[in-house]
């Protein structure tokens, strides 16, 4: 089995307060072993690295948009955290661009341990404003096939939502199937969950080709729909929050977030 892979399923995003709100819509992700991005462009001809193409993977879209590897980036935010990596793989799950245009709201990062053991997750959100923050989150040597994190919320991401949050995440790993679940609450409970659900399948030019037939631009439909459900969301009648400055650092780790109050 190759280490990198297609992934097709839906997302659900369901607000329960002030106004309830919910939506689908369907969407494919790329699950790619940081170490393997070359061989999958060089075996695909709708995929290439750092070029336009059908899909495409520039490294500046992710972590801290520069030219230094990313897996050297990942690496050295596991170091900061204490969780040193003893060189296992590391794989991203993310949309690719698509005809050169991406947006991804989250990508993450699945830092695997040499005896293929899951050390460590990553999430990588960007906001609308051009900014972008990390969450990097330990595993529990032992976990189950659900595994549970928590983290209280140190970045802006949607006009619609306080600041004085914690996110509570469910995955299940990469596998034949692969489960996300994310769920915001302040003080009072739940405000927000995102539910992701997807299945593999192996990364060829025929599955690529499947995949943008079925859903043809279907990064900017994504950009385009946060725009449209804020929209929405203001029609109904949700106050709108001001923009707090990002965080000073590029990623909360487990060692700077005090643990969540407000996640059951």
């Amino acid at each position: 089995m190759q280490p990198s892979a297609l992934y097709s399923g839906q997302v659900m995003h369901q607000r329960l307060r002030p106004r309830r709100h919910r939506l689908y819509y369907r969407l494919y992700m790329l699950l790619l072993d940081l170490d393997d991005i070359d061989a999958c462009a060089a075996r695909l001809r709708l995929f290439s690295r750092g070029r336009i193409n059908l899909f495409s993977f520039h490294d500046r879209d992710h972590g801290a948009g520069t030219s230094e590897p990313l897996r050297a980036q990942v690496e050295r935010h596991l170091a900061d955290a204490g969780l040193a990596s003893d060189g296992g793989p590391i794989r991203l799950l993310t949309m690719p661009r698509v005809l050169g245009f991406a947006f991804n709201p989250i990508s993450v990062y699945f830092c695997y341990r040499r005896d293929g053991g899951l050390a460590a997750t990553l999430y990588e959100v960007n906001n609308t404003f051009g900014q972008r923050h990390s969450y990097l989150l330990p595993v529990t040597r032992g976990s189950g096939p659900v595994i549970r994190q928590a983290t209280p919320k140190r970045f802006h991401v949607s006009p619609f939502m306080g600041m004085d949050m914690d996110y509570a995440f469910r995955i299940v790993a990469p596998a034949s199937a692969l489960g996300i679940a994310i769920t915001g609450s302040d003080a009072a409970g739940a405000v927000i969950t995102a539910v992701l659900t997807a299945r593999r399948q192996e990364l060829t030019d025929r599955a690529l080709l499947r995949a943008f037939l079925a859903m043809p631009f279907v990064t900017l439909k994504v950009a385009a729909g946060i725009g449209w459900e804020a929209a929405r969301l203001w029609l109904k009648g949700v106050p709108v929050r001001d923009r707090p400055a990002p965080p000073g650092e590029p990623v909360t780790t487990v060692a700077d977030a005090e643990r969540p109050a407000h996640v059951s």
